[in-house]
């Protein structure tokens, strides 16, 4: 990255601090449910605790309506709208942590085929600060956690600044202290970090065809600078302080939480709670406190197959893991946030009785299906767009839909699923969390989370 727009990047976050009033907040988590939309949060909270029950996020005190476009579209990707939320700018769609002039420009393919050539230059756009990098300023821990690659759009939004989202060598670059390209407004590096992808941050192998085309080891660069690299569950169990760069996949994300369960004692992966619980020991050692952001990034991928099952499970996992940090910290100095970088297409769908699964087919009290005016049965589940819209609609049956596999049917035939562009909801809990009310653009969860912080 240009070092003139690091060097901004700093200045900007340091000047911040001028501005800086009483803190509620010793310690912030923000939680971000990828693509946890309104009818997300509905059919996982059936799926998990039926119509009269709760999540744990939504035990939470404080709600508010937040709304998601970016600063060219309607509706977002992941990369303007997580940023929002960390920096308190409107951007373009692929864009992190840049100015909103910023332009979106693709990475090249290296030599091996992989996106490796950053097209970013220094004159497109600017850096913006981020509550991570205000945070890491004001001398408090800071972290990063998801089940997506480390390098994938919302966990680059805390810790890095670039043009386009799928330039992840060079996000992967602006995490390393010392390093060429590295993100000085980081100052000694953030603490934790974890997720998946490694081949961002290892050399180039013929074996997986992934990697580096640098021949650069960021995990090696990053062990240089006291980080502990760990890859599997059982060494992240055994990291008792200090930095940790956690990588538990060798290319492309985590496992989704049905798949990770699945492989029983095979599992090699930390879930998302273990991940949070061990995030929270670390950075909960400095005695300034800490914010960190932890993702269930797969939420979104299993919703773009329109495989609702595994979406549900994953949110499920984020839930779970909301609950671990509320076990483990004090509401009286931290502030804890859930919501959703942006919405998707998936709607409940039909009048199913009180009680009826909501992965099955749709159904009377008496176990009959309700039918389309064919006479057929349909999902409670289905999508606004996709891949999945047959010219005459099969059979379906309450295996085959209930199955781990099952692909809900769509409307509008795509080649994927797209994003919505609905509002989200955001829950919020403990210290500065009254901030927190009505409706809201995304941008202002930035300022909010700041005032909370004292930065």
């Amino acid at each position: 990255m240009n070092k003139t727009l690091v060097c901004t990047a700093l200045f900007a976050a340091l000047g911040g601090l001028s501005q800086a009033h009483a803190a509620d907040a010793k310690n912030v988590i923000l939680f971000i449910g990828d693509g946890m939309g309104p009818t997300v949060l509905t059919a996982t909270r059936l799926y998990k605790v039926g119509e009269e029950g709760n999540l744990e996020m939504m035990k939470l005190p404080r709600s508010a309506r937040i709304k998601t476009f970016s600063h060219d579209a309607q509706t977002t990707d992941s990369a303007p709208s997580m940023a929002a939320y960390t920096t308190g700018v409107k951007m373009n769609n692929e864009v992190i942590a840049m100015s909103s002039d910023t332009r979106a420009v693709a990475p090249s393919k290296d030599a091996n085929g992989n996106k490796g050539i950053n097209n970013c230059t220094g004159d497109n756009g600017t850096p913006v600060p981020t509550i991570l990098e205000l945070a890491k300023a004001a001398g408090k821990s800071v972290g990063a956690v998801t089940t997506t690659e480390l390098t994938h759009a919302t966990p680059a939004a805390t810790y890095s600044h670039i043009c386009h989202r799928d330039a992840a060598y060079a996000i992967a670059e602006q995490a390393v202290p010392g390093g060429a390209g590295f993100n000085a407004a980081l100052g000694d590096g953030v603490d934790v970090l974890m997720g998946g992808g490694a081949n961002h941050w290892t050399p180039y192998s013929a074996s997986n065809k992934g990697g580096r085309a640098d021949g650069r080891d960021l995990t090696a660069e990053l062990g240089a600078q006291g980080y502990q690299y760990v890859t599997t569950q059982s060494d992240l169990a055994k990291v008792g302080s200090g930095k940790v760069l956690g990588l538990f996949s060798t290319k492309s994300h985590l496992d989704y939480e049905l798949d990770r369960v699945a492989k029983g004692a095979a599992n090699t992966q930390p879930s998302l709670s273990e991940m949070t619980a061990k995030a929270i020991d670390l950075l909960s050692q400095n005695s300034q406190g800490y914010f960190l952001m932890v993702e269930g990034g797969r939420i979104d991928h299993a919703l773009h197959a329109t495989n609702a099952k595994r979406s549900l499970t994953d949110a499920v996992a984020l839930d779970e893991a909301v609950k671990t940090a509320l076990g483990k910290v004090d509401l009286t100095d931290t502030l804890i946030v859930v919501t959703a970088d942006h919405d998707h297409t998936m709607t409940i769908n039909g009048y199913s009785a009180k009680g009826n699964p909501v992965l099955d087919l749709v159904k009377n009290s008496d176990g009959s299906t309700q039918n389309d005016v064919d006479g057929k049965p349909f999902t409670t589940l289905v999508f606004g767009n996709g891949p999945n819209r047959a010219d005459q609609r099969p059979t379906l049956t309450s295996n085959e839909v209930m199955g781990d596999d099952y692909l809900q049917e769509t409307g509008v035939k795509l080649g994927s699923e797209t994003h919505g562009g609905g509002d989200v909801m955001l829950f919020a809990g403990g210290a500065g969390s009254g901030r927190f009310k009505g409706t809201l653009d995304n941008t202002l969860v930035f300022g909010k989370l700041r005032e909370a912080l004292g930065l």
